[in-house]
């Protein structure tokens, strides 16, 4: 396929347009639309460095507010120059504000829901008519973005929705309708947290086998009819059912009892994950080696881990999301010094509930020598890392993924949404973790951080992650099931040929 030469002549930092160029019509030119939050505008960039690289012109749709964030973490000039790349916004239709934070997420579900629709239409209409860049081929639209299907279906424009996280946890998801049907959801009083309810088997879920309530993608826990987290996600994931085609950041043999009941209900599904493999053989370029993190990653605990013996450091991370107490914080923090082993550690100055993140004095003495703590890092440079022998999470599909990615054993402590899912597969069908209790006591972080670096059972966890590894390696290569995902995704959604 011959590739045009572009001059865009527009500022790719805010998207405005030239009419200098000619439109050059043969051109695909994907619209891509991540949900507005660190963990779903990752692997949509990574979607869209392999589209480019196909020789697709991209444009890359963040809100205004996560834009902003994005210039603040990489620099003013940082989205110019991105041949055949560039970046528009949206209103998220929240108040204005300038924290260098994630936002709320059932403030941010409703309002996406409820805001988004026209402005995205309008802006769709609008790059249409610009002749600088090539017509809309296709709209790619996050999994919880329905509100991009609907404008691009409006418009004639083809979708595909992309659906971020993992291929158990949308068929969790789907179950929501079903859990309300069968009088389950939501719960008849705050009694379902502590009775044992919870740890009642759900046992009709196709493809999905010893699954508890528990392990239901945690919306579901809550005694409010109108819950908006319970609501969203569940019509979001059966508005996914509806489109022409999805495609899920899984390879098969890792997810392969939940996408084959997936395929029977929607009529085109593609697994083209670990979708940070696919990206490592593209060509290098200013659009390959673009990071899309909204906050400023610090590069020196790579060095600090240069300095570490092999497997002998526990990287510790949340995620962008997760909050917690101030007391959680401080027994994290003491399970990890008497554990006695070393650690990194991001704390985000947004991970205590209302306040700021402040660890004792004391302990910051106890673990001068052996610890270090950091506000980001490049995740997964330093999950490559050989130094790195655990990953305390969160259990985020990204950061799952990725410590899959590099054979590495997880200490999982889920926090909400199908974070819960991943850690039921993560330890019990993939044996790659151990499960932290939701009440964290230090006694029980020293435990597990000593299992996991010390014991026959960290062992094991890390033997099945080195194989795991293997597999998404497999999926990823030439003729494997992932990479041929992909090609075929090119060929019949996008219309292009190798």
């Amino acid at each position: 396929m011959h590739i045009f030469d572009l001059t865009l002549g527009r500022d790719m930092a805010m998207g405005s347009s030239s009419q200098e160029s000619r439109k050059p019509h043969a051109l695909a030119h994907a619209v891509c639309v991540p949900f507005p939050a660190q963990g779903h505008v990752n692997p949509m960039t990574q979607l869209a460095q392999l589209l480019h690289a196909r020789g697709v012109f991209i444009t890359f749709v963040n809100t205004e507010f996560n834009h902003r964030r994005l210039l603040r973490s990489k620099g003013p000039d940082s989205l110019r120059g991105l041949e055949n790349f560039r970046f528009e916004t949206i209103p998220d239709g929240l108040p204005p504000s300038d924290r260098d934070a994630t936002q709320d997420p059932p403030a941010l579900c409703y309002s996406t829901r409820k805001n988004c629709l026209g402005p995205f239409k309008e802006l769709l209409a609008r790059i249409n008519s610009d002749e600088a860049v090539p017509p809309v081929s296709c709209v790619i639209a996050d999994g919880v973005t329905s509100f991009a299907s609907k404008a691009a279906r409006e418009l004639g424009i083809p979708e595909v929705r992309f659906w971020t996280a993992s291929a158990c946890g949308f068929m969790g998801y789907l179950q929501y309708r079903e859990l309300a049907n069968r009088g389950i959801v939501p719960f008849k009083d705050e009694d379902f947290l502590n009775n044992g309810t919870l740890d009642d088997p759900v046992d009709w879920i196709p493809g999905m086998r010893d699954i508890r309530l528990r392990d239901i993608p945690s919306f579901i826990r809550t005694t409010d009819p109108n819950d908006i987290m319970l609501d969203f996600l569940g019509e979001e994931a059966q508005h996914c059912l509806k489109s022409s085609a999805i495609l899920f950041n899984t390879f098969n043999e890792l997810e392969h009892e939940v996408l084959e009941k997936i395929a029977d209900m929607s009529p085109r599904i593609y697994c083209t994950g670990p979708l940070s493999f696919l990206v490592q053989d593209i060509p290098s370029s200013s659009v390959k080696s673009f990071r899309s993190n909204l906050w400023k990653e610090n590069y020196s605990c790579l060095e600090w881990l240069d300095q570490r013996e092999a497997e002998s450091v526990v990287y510790v991370n949340y995620g962008s999301v997760t909050v917690m107490t101030e007391e959680h914080l401080r027994e994290f923090a003491w399970g990890l010094a008497n554990s006695k082993h070393p650690f990194l550690w991001v704390v985000r100055p947004d991970v205590v509930m209302g306040d700021s993140a402040i660890l004792p004095q004391e302990f910051l003495e106890e673990v001068k020598d052996r610890g270090l703590l950091t506000s980001w890092c490049p995740q997964d440079r330093v999950l490559s890392h050989g130094s790195i022998g655990a990953f305390l999470t969160h259990c985020g599909w990204n950061s799952t993924l990725e410590g899959i990615c590099e054979g590495v054993p997880l200490i999982c402590w889920p926090f909400f949404a199908e974070q819960q899912t991943n850690c039921r597969y993560a330890c019990t069908d993939w044996g790659i973790g151990l499960e932290a209790n939701q009440e964290v006591r230090r006694e029980e972080i020293e435990a597990l951080v000593r299992e996991v670096m010390e014991g026959v059972g960290g062992k094991k966890m890390r033997e099945n992650a080195k194989k795991w590894k293997e597999r998404a390696v497999e999926a990823t290569g030439r003729g494997g099931s992932s990479r041929n995902d992909f090609n075929r995704f090119i060929k019949e959604v996008v219309h292009l040929n190798d």
